[in-house]
């Protein structure tokens, strides 16, 4: 156990899981999970509990919200895992680098630009390293657009068009859960889309320079369900008569993970997983379309809808020597809800490249098995296993954990002033 490199883990809900089952298990011969700390007692019993059913694993120790300094100063871990709601994920990774631990953030690394700034003066004055789980840079096919845009392939790219699409499922969960009130996550635009700016940085190995944006709530939320004359309206859907026949109702008792992590720990602290996607109280975007200018010259046109009927992106890369599309059609996950492994995983994946005086082809991607397009297993070695030199980079610092959020952030700022936002006038690094 001594030559283990020793984590501990804060926030143990829906994406908690994708961590310490791989410490528990397929890594624990190089790393060790010794503590879980949260603000619901229920929760941390749960992942305790799963631990020793599923792995053999001995009991970790079990640390409140307010006893963190505690679990540090006891546990005297290498690296504290930050997998707590959004708005808190700044106050763990500062307070975590200050006690001597390095660090590991789930996206986004945090929500807003002032929390940004915390965290990097915090890093400075640390010298503790900070990483951000980006698996998406190391699902195959988008490695391979890194590999191609790199070796030239199209030439320099000038113009990007990027779309994705989250699904009626995976789409309406964000307007379930916590994410709906945009003081807890930022928005899609930072929560979710953190993802998409970051391949978008990592594809041209650049980084935004200025961001200007439109977003609204169209779909979901009272006002947009009375307009389309819907007049049967739920609080909760778990064991609502109104809920029953609502496409978009969840029922927390049908399914193990969300009754043990969700519906049966209600009682610790209020927190309901099944809020009505159709009630008040949503300040979030089901609808946004984002420009961003980057250092390098190139542009991009971005969109997110978060009421498809089909889940995945597709992206287009115009350069001075052809173009090539990308196109990622994913399985439908909702948190917790299922198969982790299910989670962003690649059905269908094509990237064909139109070469600016030849006949276009399709390049073959390489296999991927699991999470997020096959990224979450290569990304997993590379966090707590051996992992071989990466050409690529893919390792994400907290510098790139903020060039991510940072074109979010700014795209919330531009749709509520209707003005472009420059990045470098929202942090100093």
């Amino acid at each position: 156990m001594a030559n283990k490199k020793r984590f501990v883990q804060v926030g143990v809900g829906g994406r908690a899981r994708f961590f310490y089952r791989a410490l528990a298990g397929t890594y624990s011969e190089t790393s060790e999970i010794t503590a879980f700390c949260d603000i619901n007692r229920t929760r941390l019993e749960y992942a305790q509990k799963s631990l020793v059913d599923e792995f053999g694993y001995p009991e970790v120790a079990l640390y409140g919200a307010d006893e963190f300094d505690k679990m540090i100063e006891e546990q005297k871990p290498d690296c504290v895992i930050v997998t707590s709601i959004d708005r808190t994920h700044h106050k763990y990774i500062i307070r975590a680098m200050e006690l001597g631990c390095d660090v590991l953030s789930e996206k986004p690394m945090t929500m807003t630009a002032e929390k940004c700034q915390a965290i990097i003066d915090a890093q400075k004055r640390t010298g503790k390293n900070l990483r951000v789980s980006f698996n998406y840079r190391y699902a195959p096919h988008n490695t391979l657009v890194r590999k191609l845009i790199r070796d030239g392939v199209i030439g320099d790219v000038k113009q990007v068009h990027f779309e994705w699409m989250l699904s009626t499922d995976h789409g309406a969960d964000y307007f379930r859960r916590w994410h709906r009130d945009k003081r807890n996550s930022g928005g899609l635009l930072v929560h979710k889309a953190t993802h998409h700016f970051d391949l978008v940085n990592f594809w041209l190995n650049t980084k935004p320079k200025q961001v200007f944006a439109y977003g609204d709530l169209m779909f979901y939320g009272r006002e947009n369900a009375e307009n389309r004359g819907m007049t049967d309206f739920y609080y909760r859907s778990t064991g609502a008569e109104k809920a029953k026949n609502d496409p978009f109702a969840i029922d927390l008792s049908s399914n193990d993970g969300w009754k043990n992590l969700y519906f049966d720990a209600e009682k610790d602290d209020g927190y309901l997983r099944d809020q009505s996607v159709w009630g008040d109280g949503i300040s979030i975007e089901d609808v946004m379309n984002v420009l961003v200018k980057y250092d390098n010259g190139a542009i991009m046109s971005y969109s997110l809808n978060a009421f498809s009927p089909v889940e995945g992106f597709r992206v287009t890369f115009t350069g001075t020597k052809g173009r090539m599309e990308v196109n990622v059609n994913e399985a439908i996950y909702m948190n917790a809800g299922g198969d982790a492994k299910l989670e962003g995983a690649a059905k269908n994946r094509s990237v064909r490249v139109y070469p600016q005086f030849a006949e276009p082809y399709d390049v073959p991607i390489p296999e991927g098995v699991g999470g997020h397009g096959g990224g979450d297993p290569i990304l997993l070695n590379d966090l707590f296993g051996n992992p071989e030199y990466d050409e690529f980079h893919r390792a994400a610092s907290h510098v790139d954990g903020a060039m991510s959020i940072l074109t979010g952030v700014a795209a919330n700022k531009s749709i509520a002033s209707g003005l472009p936002v420059n990045i470098d006038d929202l942090v100093k690094f």
